[in-house]
């Protein structure tokens, strides 16, 4: 279909067959909303299921579940309050709303340098005049940038007396929840903290259907490790893979090369900062591939300074290309240090450092200056304690080197002389020190996954669509056809529907039109592995297995197709050794 994209025609087959379709679509839809159908929410469960293996499962990091709904002192330590918002510009002509810098990088895909976040709303005008940039929708004269808070606002209560957001990150409740998941995970570093659950972002014009959306599944990790310890243990598993990086540098200097880089070198030669984040860089490569995205459409963009987020050292965009929208970020990984623990400790007062015992204590000598109350009493009667009080919290250093200038030291009006205090040498033992832990995050919005995944299994061949799903991530597993609804066939159908049910495949029974038809609807939402049940079946106990990609068919035994279809799905062999190649002419 000439002059149609891959997002016209999957957004026509999503809502034809239950994978996606604008929310509340029957008064009329809001932008930035959108529902998952039957199969749309199997494929998102799916990918779910992957980023847990991939990212929590084999590192045996653990996962908890926080409300949507946040306190807002929460988000006054965290910094959310003063940062998390954008610059919105307005179209004189028609009065819409735009997010500046989406406005910029579609007016100017190929500018890579210019960063609309570090500019003033004044600023942002400018540019627009200068460069010639108009409204994306009418082509108006865009003006009145200003910036918009992107959180949702919420009373929490009957009286509106508790203030509440609903979070843009899940990240929050991962750093709040920090020591109670440290003491319960015996202790130690590095730990790994994950969590599954809604956002709410109230994007300025979300224009780009699942790619940027109000409120959407987040899948997010905080990896806590000692600053002092910084090696990841895992990171000889992946120090030969190269990854795609767009430096900043690259970046500030008005280009988009990019340059290819061993996990090794990048950490080595200070390109990534943290082993931690460039370790789950490279498994993040391995994740897109396994959604069936190829490594030469994957990318890290570095953000330049302007662009990062306020509790961020570093970050690297995960980019993928995708055919209307070009490079669209896919997931972010973040360098987060120490801010949002240090922010929580200093706002809450509690601590959540750790403490780390030396392997043999450590014996110190110290000086500390101790005050003769029995001189000082006499003198200051009722002002005593508070002079006391503040000379032991003085350096004694400053102490001593006051004596040594002045021949005093002045406190709260008063001259302590040599003689009111005494110097002392005392041996403490400290076991061990605290430590306020580094934090790399991993994040990933779901439904762009779910889009993205379809939009690269998305074939055709002369008029059939087939989406190539990954084996894993097929949202249906398996489709049984009877080859007619009468003669029995269908009766045996269903028992084989029954007893693949049994052996936990995701299975659907289909009997309406030919089996030509039937074939093209289950390439058409991807089913891998169709079986027809037919008349040779009543005599010799077989059927007509058919593979979604290559449309070879083969026949087997009933009673071998549940263990079959499970090696197959495991990938243990190829479909054509499922059993003997038979000639058949069901494809018409």
């Amino acid at each position: 279909m000439d002059g149609i994209d891959k997002y016209d025609l999957l957004s026509d087959l999503a809502k034809r067959r239950g994978f996606f379709w604008p929310s509340f679509e029957i008064y009329g839809g809001v932008s930035g909303y959108l529902d998952l159908g039957p199969l749309g929410t199997r494929l998102k469960r799916r990918i779910e299921d992957l980023w847990l293996r991939l990212f929590v499962q084999q590192h045996r990091f653990v996962a908890v579940s926080n409300p949507v709904i946040t306190p807002e002192q929460v988000f006054a330590a965290s910094g959310h309050l003063e940062s998390f918002k954008d610059l919105m510009t307005t179209c004189a002509d028609c009065g819409r709303h735009f997010k500046a810098d989406l406005v910029v990088s579609e007016a100017m895909p190929a500018r890579a340098d210019i960063a609309i976040e570090a500019m003033t709303p004044d600023q942002v005008d400018v540019f627009y005049k200068e460069n010639n940039i108009r409204c994306p929708e009418c082509g108006g004269r865009l003006e009145k940038t200003e910036y918009f808070s992107t959180m949702f606002k919420t009373n929490i209560g009957p009286y509106g007396d508790v203030t509440g957001y609903g979070r843009p990150e899940a990240a929050q409740g991962m750093f709040t929840d920090f020591k109670r998941v440290y003491e319960s995970s015996r202790e130690k570093l590095p730990i790994g903290i994950a969590q599954i659950g809604t956002v709410m972002r109230n994007e300025i014009s979300p224009r780009q259907g699942p790619i940027r959306l109000r409120e959407f599944t987040i899948m997010e990790m905080e990896v806590f490790f000692d600053p002092s310890e910084p090696r990841c243990p895992f990171i000889d598993r992946v120090k030969e893979i190269e990854l795609p990086v767009l430096p900043a540098k690259t970046r500030e200097a008005g280009k988009s090369d990019i340059t290819r880089v061993r996990v090794s070198e990048a950490v080595s030669e200070g390109q990534i900062l943290s082993e931690w984040s460039a370790y789950f860089m490279a498994v993040s490569i391995n994740f897109a591939r396994c959604l069936g995205i190829p490594d030469d459409k994957q990318r890290f963009e570095e953000k330049m300074t302007a662009e990062r987020a306020h509790y961020s050292m570093q970050t690297f965009d995960h980019q993928i290309f995708l055919d209307r929208w070009g490079w669209v970020e896919i997931a972010g990984h973040a360098y987060r240090t120490d801010f949002d623990l240090n922010a929580h400790m200093k706002h809450s007062g509690a601590d959540l450092s750790i403490f780390k015992p030396f392997p043999v204590p450590i014996e110190q000598w110290t000086t500390i200056v101790v005050p003769l109350e029995s001189k000082l009493g006499p003198i200051l009667r009722e002002k005593t304690r508070a002079v006391v009080d503040e000379i032991a919290k003085r350096n004694p250093n400053d102490i001593r080197t006051a004596f040594e200038t002045n021949g005093y030291v002045e406190i709260h009006g008063f001259k302590v002389q040599p003689d009111h205090v005494r110097f002392e040498e005392r041996s403490t033992r400290e076991s061990g020190k605290h430590v306020v832990p580094h934090v790399v995050e991993p994040s990933y919005g779901a439904e762009r996954l779910v889009y993205s995944t379809l939009e690269y299994a998305y074939a055709r061949i002369d008029d059939r669509v087939i989406l190539r799903l990954p084996l894993s991530l097929a949202p249906m597993q398996i489709m049984v056809f009877p080859l007619m609804p009468k003669d029995s066939l269908d009766e045996t159908a269903m028992q084989l529907v029954d007893s693949l049910v049994l052996h936990n495949f995701d299975v659907e029974y289909d009997e309406s039109g030919t089996i030509g038809r039937r074939y093209a609807r289950a390439d058409e939402i991807g089913v891998p592995l169709t079986i027809t049940i037919d008349y040779q079946t009543k005599n010799d106990g077989t059927a007509t297995l058919r593979d979604r990609d290559t449309w070879t068919q083969v026949r087997s035994e009933l009673k071998l197709i549940p263990e079959l279809a499970r090696g197959y799905f495991n990938g243990k062999f190829l479909f054509s050794q499922l059993g003997t190649a038979v000639e058949t002419k069901l494809e018409g």
